[in-house]
């Protein structure tokens, strides 16, 4: 079985400012059409970094990357799978907000994207050093739950399943099914109403 166990992410932060962003935002809706998923890394926050030429994701100091620090309620909105497609495909391997939208977790959770939730102060605390420093790198550390920046570290709690999920490797269910193909296919063929005379 591949190990497909994520414990730790080390990246540069990237901070997007805003409560409720949602996933309209994220990735806005004509890009819904696409039959894949391939190119929707060139187009997260698309309307607004069009409309704002500072936008974080407009950036050169934040290209490459890895880690989205957000505020409240991050990713509500409607159930699209590509919002973090579309941020996986641009480099983003792990969320830090204040908290997240259920289903948005989900879908990060199904592609191995990490969402710890902290508090607003340390939260704000991570912008803030990010801001100032963009190079500055971030370490999330999802067997114990924290994150560090700058020296500092901060409680960075992530759902009991989900963490498990994540050190256990389980998280991805596509490639479990692919691995146990011959199991699958034997169990199948055991079942009399798959067969048809």
């Amino acid at each position: 079985m591949s190990d497909a166990r994520i414990t730790r992410i080390n990246a540069r932060g990237i901070p997007v400012r805003g409560n409720d962003i949602d996933t309209d935002r994220i990735i806005p809706a004509r890009y819904l059409r696409c039959v894949t998923f391939e190119g929707l890394g060139e187009h997260p926050f698309e309307d607004d970094r069009q409309q704002d030429p500072n936008h974080p994701f407009n950036r050169a100091a934040y290209q490459g990357a890895g880690i989205l620090i957000a505020n409240d309620n991050f990713g509500c909105g409607s159930s699209r799978e590509h919002a973090p497609q579309s941020l996986m495909r641009w480099g983003v391997q792990a969320v830090l907000a204040e908290s997240f939208a259920e289903i948005f977790f989900g879908n990060c959770l199904a592609l191995g994207i990490p969402c710890a939730t902290l508090a607003r102060e340390d939260v704000e605390a991570i912008m803030a050093a990010v801001e100032a420093d963009p190079t500055l790198e971030i370490s999330l550390d999802v067997e114990d739950e924290t994150a560090t920046a700058g020296g500092q570290v901060y409680p960075a709690h992530i759902q009991p399943i989900a963490r498990h999920q994540f050190l256990g490797g389980s998280w991805d269910t596509v490639s479990q099914l692919l691995e146990a193909k011959d199991q699958i296919v034997a169990t199948a063929e055991r079942l009399p109403y798959l067969h048809f005379a």
